[in-house]
């Protein structure tokens, strides 16, 4: 196999080839990827979404070729927006997740390799919907979801992950993690000059970014922290109620759409 695809509700990506590495990142279904290496049952693959990497099991894919490949790599495609709704292939249930990818995308159908898949859900073209007010919608759907490291589902996400599904669900293509998002857009100056829908980072005492969220208006932001949720936001940075104190420093705001 030199290039596959994830037929799977949601596959983890994992940092080395076993369970028991760590989770680096997640495949939702119809999202595609060129492998790199094998190892037993394991491929160390390159998604083609984002450019990440990491190991994944042989199982949980199926090859396509270098032209479907490069066809889902270099343009955008069809999308679910439902929280969770199911595929069909012949008898064969797949439940897909909000932000899922329907490759080849036509008349109720998609195709994943040599499969057809029947989808009747809500199914539209993220480049139609680039707006603050879609975007921020959007990003109200994932409220209360689990924190997760590695995860992008609203079953678990973290914080880059959910800035990277909002953004895919509006069209625009964020990279993985918080301190490479960091490098996208425009920087705006000033948290009274922010927009809904713009990008806020954190760092550390080490003045890494280790942080991102969602500005929901010039004094509040939804993010993963626990949990995706809504807090206070200053200058200084995200002031959490249940703790009464500053949780994250802020760094700098950068706008997208």
């Amino acid at each position: 196999m030199t290039h596959g695809i994830c037929n799977l509700s949601l596959v983890s990506v994992y940092t080395e080839p076993s369970y028991r590495s760590g989770i680096a990142t997640q495949l939702l279904f119809g999202e595609a990827f060129e492998v790199k290496e094998q190892k037993g049952e394991w491929l160390r693959v390159k998604l083609a979404y984002d450019g990440y990497e990491g190991w994944m099991p042989t199982a949980c894919c199926v090859d396509i070729d270098k032209e479907d490949y490069e066809a889902l790599g270099g343009e955008e495609t069809y999308i679910t927006y439902d929280l969770v709704q199911i595929a069909l292939h012949d008898k064969t249930i797949v439940s897909l997740v909000l932000g899922s990818s329907l490759p080849f995308y036509r008349d109720k159908k998609c195709r994943v390799g040599e499969r057809q898949y029947q989808f009747d859900g809500n199914a539209r073209f993220p480049e139609r919907l680039g707006t603050s007010r879609t975007l921020m919608e959007n990003a109200y759907m994932y409220l209360n979801a689990p924190y997760m490291w590695g995860g992008r589902s609203p079953f678990g996400i973290d914080c880059s992950g959910y800035t990277q599904m909002v953004f895919k669900l509006s069209g625009i293509r964020l990279q993985r993690d918080s301190h490479m998002q960091a490098e996208q857009g425009q920087t705006v100056n000033l948290l009274d000059e922010a927009n809904a829908g713009d990008l806020a980072f954190f760092d550390n005492e080490e003045s890494r970014i280790t942080h991102v969220g969602i500005l929901a208006g010039k004094d509040r932001i939804i993010h993963a922290s626990g949990r995706v949720r809504i807090d206070a936001i200053d200058h200084h940075g995200i002031y959490s109620k249940d703790t009464n104190r500053y949780s994250h420093r802020l760094r700098l705001i950068k706008r997208l759409l």
